[in-house]
């Protein structure tokens, strides 16, 4: 839970450490604005995706289920700067299935937090088996990172993409090219 009195304070202190005025008109009221946007930045530290994950129900259905182009805001941990892009999901049920949007908030959760791309994918992946027990798991995250873009390297539109196979996804590469098949948008037309 963000603690709004303690954010205000630190943002105060961070401006008047790099030489603003607080009290100057379009800074007086930062401070609250920045602990309302952390609210909502940070709104996953401490949740847990497989809560909402659990909302599973027996279905019949042992093909591939995926979730592709699912749009993500999150915060790099090492600079507190923005990255953002789209995740794309996959599983095989065994026996179980979730609704469609719960995979989507599962992503939403984790990337509401401090964050690191790798950590991210891997996490998503893990909840998605700890939650569905499915054959398998899949998750690519294509983002691009503020930190890289505006300062260091500066090298805007750079796409990092990291990628976590589980179970049959792993084991298989037909089960793994026809997910990257479907992910890449080649999957209904050939």
């Amino acid at each position: 839970m963000v603690n709004d009195e303690r954010v205000r304070e630190a943002v105060a202190d961070l401006l008047r450490a790099i030489g603003e005025d607080i009290a100057r008109q379009g800074l007086r009221d930062t401070p609250r604005r920045v602990a309302a946007m952390y609210r909502e930045l940070f709104s996953g530290v401490g949740r847990d995706p497989r809560d909402v994950l659990a909302a599973t129900w027996d279905e019949d259905h042992d093909e591939m289920v995926v979730v592709k182009d699912i749009p993500f805001y999150s915060v790099c941990e090492h600079h507190l700067l923005p990255f953002h892009g789209k995740a794309h999901l996959g599983y095989i049920p065994a026996g179980r299935i979730v609704g469609l949007s719960k995979l989507v908030r599962a992503v939403e959760i984790l990337a509401r937090r401090p964050q690191v791309q790798e950590r991210l994918t891997a996490q998503l992946a893990d909840a998605i088996c700890d939650a569905l027990q499915p054959q398998g798991a899949a998750v690519v995250v294509e983002a691009e990172h503020l930190c890289m873009s505006m300062r260091g390297i500066k090298k805007p539109g750079s796409i990092a993409v990291t990628s976590a196979m589980r179970g049959s996804f792993a084991d298989s590469l037909a089960t793994r090219s026809e997910f990257f098949a479907l992910i890449r948008g080649h999957g209904l037309s050939g």
